[in-house]
Order: structure tokens, then sequence, then C-alpha cells
């Protein structure tokens, strides 16, 4: 059941609520950044090592791979506004943990608990905005501007540490996020309505159990293969985690009310709603997450302006998010899928060539390019992740849409950083770098056009679908 605020009209109500899910992504997708432009001096201050350092650049996506689509669950049967704003609070405090971290253990703890914390503020977030806006344009242009949240996220995080880092050292980057985190909470609980699903279902606690141990698992052996691929650590987790998703699959097709129905994945627009969350992080979010580090190592630049030459592949992906409304009426949302994904092909294909000494100016085509791809991409995305499910399960399909992306985004990152480090040069280190930063960029575009394929093979079935049902 919903209701509204007392005192909130039916235009300023849905308006609120749209900014405050809006900021909430936002304040995710900063937190998930912050260590990309902050990692030395941090491990520095808090005598991480190699293994540690890599700890700290995963945890946090640990506590949200695991969570998401568990809170997407809780949320459509307990209260989408109640998991948010709680999410909210948890963040507040674990980012007060890790500005106040006495070493690198309890720092690392305190970035799992805001992954989770995270999770609990995303997955609820599309289902906000689909309450508060019913089906049509208006619908349509909400989850663009959340779409937009998401690529604003990705620029202003880097950016926002590496600046504040430089001026009054790493541990205000994250007393600052507590503060912004208490004040989401606020907003959360003044503007947001409280909805539910009018069928709850119960809890399904083996299939959380299941899915939370297999997604930590292969998370936790993505970060262990940063060391060696072929050590028994990493290799034990990810078989840990494969298991787990098998015994996930069967625990759900068991239970008579289960987390994830697998009834969904019969509908070609579920598929392609995962699959496009998937590639997103497969074949952009993996390369782009590694492209600092490229920007550092193979051409010189500075951690602040590795950032900024990033913002402009997820500047433009706010600004594409925001115009993608006008494709609604034209494009079906599998349609908009492959398009966005080829565009981001065609854009990581023009970085290729990096070579020391090569200007940050010879990469603007290939950022403004997947910039736009990638905007088109995450309100597709939106779109799908919404429509994809039943309307009274919209938490539980943003959940299982962003589980899928971050997974994928767990993964590009390791193939790129394998592939960036494979690089050899007698040129020197700069050199083999460079050519390292090649192979993984035509991987990530062959992940591109395979994550195409799958859109457009959806929209064949979708089209299939509608002519049987006619």
């Amino acid at each position: 059941m919903t209701g509204r605020p007392p005192g909130a009209t039916a235009l300023r109500g849905p308006r609120r609520a749209l900014l405050t899910a809006c900021y909430g992504t936002l304040l995710v997708l900063i937190t998930y950044t912050l260590p990309t432009t902050t990692l030395a001096p941090t491990a520095a201050a808090l005598h991480a090592g190699g293994a540690a350092q890599t700890w700290i650049l995963t945890a946090a996506l640990l506590g949200l791979t695991a969570l998401l689509l568990i809170s997407g669950g809780i949320a459509d049967d307990h209260g989408r506004k109640r998991v948010f704003v709680i999410g909210a609070v948890l963040l507040a405090a674990s980012a007060a943990l890790g500005a106040l971290a006495p070493d690198a253990a309890v720092f690392v703890l305190a970035r799992v608990i805001q992954g989770g914390a995270s999770a609990a503020v995303l997955a609820p977030s599309l289902g906000l905005v689909s309450q508060a806006f019913p089906a049509g344009p208006a619908r349509v242009r909400a989850l663009g501007g959340w779409g937009a949240a998401v690529g604003l996220g990705i620029a202003v995080g880097p950016v926002y540490a590496a600046l504040l880092a430089q001026w009054a050292g790493w541990r205000a980057v994250y007393g600052v996020l507590a503060a912004l985190a208490l004040l989401l909470a606020g907003l959360g609980a003044a503007y947001l309505t409280e909805s539910r699903s009018e069928r709850p279902r119960r809890l399904d606690p083996f299939g959380a159990l299941a899915l939370a141990a297999a997604t930590a698992a292969l998370i936790a052996g993505l970060a262990e293969g940063r060391s060696g691929w072929l050590r028994t650590a990493p290799l034990l987790l990810l078989a840990l985690g494969l298991l787990g998703l098998v015994v996930f699959a069967l625990v759900e097709s068991r239970v008579a009310e289960p987390m994830l129905d697998l009834a969904l994945f019969r509908d070609p627009g579920f598929v392609a709603s995962g699959a496009g969350a998937l590639f997103t992080g497969l074949s952009i979010v993996g390369l782009m997450s590694c492209l600092p580090t490229v920007l550092e190592r193979a051409l010189g630049q500075t951690p602040l302006a590795a950032g900024l030459v990033l913002a402009i592949w997820s500047g433009l992906s706010v600004v594409a998010a925001l115009q993608a409304r006008r494709l609604a009426d034209r494009l079906a949302p599998t349609t908009q899928l492959a398009a966005a994904l080829l565009a981001c092909a065609i854009g990581e294909a023009a970085l290729y060539g990096l070579a020391p000494g090569t200007g940050w100016l010879r990469l603007v085509p290939g950022l403004a390019v997947a910039g736009v791809g990638s905007g088109v991409l995450n309100a597709a995305l939106a779109r799908l992740a919404v429509s994809s499910v039943p309307a009274h399960r919209s938490a539980m399909g943003s959940g299982a849409n962003n589980t899928a992306r971050y997974l994928g985004s767990a993964l590009g990152v390791a193939i790129a950083l394998a592939l960036i480090n494979s690089g050899h040069s007698a040129a020197g280190p700069a050199a083999a770098v460079a050519a390292g930063a090649d192979r993984a960029i035509l991987v990530a575009v062959l992940l591109c056009l395979l994550g195409a394929a799958v859109a457009l093979w959806a929209r064949a079935a979708s089209r299939r679908r509608a002519t049987r049902a006619a």
C-alpha cells in the first residue's frame, strides 16, 4: 500500500522522492569509487601491504554484491523507505568507522559494511522511483534521471576524493561521506513515502544465505586472483562461489516463495536486463575502472588528472542518460540496450593504440562516444529492471540487475588488470602497461559486441512472444 506525506502535493511528492533516490544512488557510486584516487595515502597511513591494498579496493564490492538482491527482496516485502533509510544510517556509521580506522583490518571491515549499506540504499531506489511515477513518459524521464545519477557518481567520486585528500587528508574523505549519508537518511525519512508489496512473501533465509556466501566467495576469489590466479586460495574461493550459485538455484527452485523467481528467466526482457547489466560491468565498468591506473602508469598523469580525464566519459553519460527519454517512444528497451552497447564498443575501440607520451586529448573522442553510449545504456537498464518484473517486485528487479552489474564489474576489473599487467615491451614499464591496456581494450570491445548480440536476441524473442500472444 502507498500513501503521501501530509501536505505533499501530487507534483512535489514524486519529485522529492526522485531527488532523494537519485541522491542516494549518487552517494553509493561515490562510495564505491573513493579508493581509486586515495589508495596510496590510505595504504601508507594504515601500513597496508599489497594484499591489504587489494582488499581496500575490493571490500565495498563484496558487501554490495552479497546483499543487493537480498536488500531488494526485503524492501519489497517489508518497506522500501525503511530499508533505504536504514541503509543510509548504516552508511554514515561505517563511513565514520573508516575515517577513524586505526589499521588496515578495521578499514577493510568498514568498507565491507559500506558496501552492504550501499546495497540497502541502491536496491529499493528504483522501486521508490517507479512507485512515485506511474508507467508512462513521466516514469521514463524519472528513470533517465536515476541513470544519470549513476554516471554522475562515477564522475564525482574520484575527483572529490582526490581533491579532499589533497587538501585535508584521506580521513576527511570518509568523514564528509558520513555527513552526506546522515543528510540522506534525513531526506529519506522526510520525503519518501513508504511502499511495499501488497502480497509480501515470507523470508527465504536459505536462499539469502546461499546467495550471500556465493557472491562473497566469488568477489574474494577475484580479489585474491590479482596476486596470482593459479594459487590455491583464488581457485578454491571461485569454485566455492560457483558451487554456491548452483546451491542458490536449487534452493530457489524448491521453496514456495523464492527470493528470486527462476521463472523470470523465461522472459526475454528479464534476461536482457540481467545480461545487459552483466556485460556493462564486464566490458565498460571494468575497463573504465582501470583507465586511471593506465593514465598514471603509462601516460604519467597525476591521480587528479586521471580522474578528470575519466570524468569526460562519466560526465557525458550523465547528459546522455537525461536525454535518453527521447528514445523511449522510438526504441524498445532491448533495442536501446543493443544500440548503446554498440556505441560503447565503438568508443572503446577508439582508445586503442595508447603509448607513452600520448596526450590526454587523444582519448577524448573515444571517451565521448563511450560516455554517450553508457548514459543511454544506464537509462535502458533502469527501464528494463523495472519493466521486466511484476510491479510489486520492483526493488527485487533492481537488486537483481545491480547484482549482475557489480559481479560483472568485479570480473571485468580482474580481466582488465590481468591484461594490463601482462604487457611486455623492451621500451620500458610504461610501454608495457600501454601494450597491456591495448589488449584489455580489445577484449572489452568484444564483450560489448557479445552483450549487444544478447540484447538483439532478446528483442527478437520478445517480438516472437508478442506475436504468439496476439
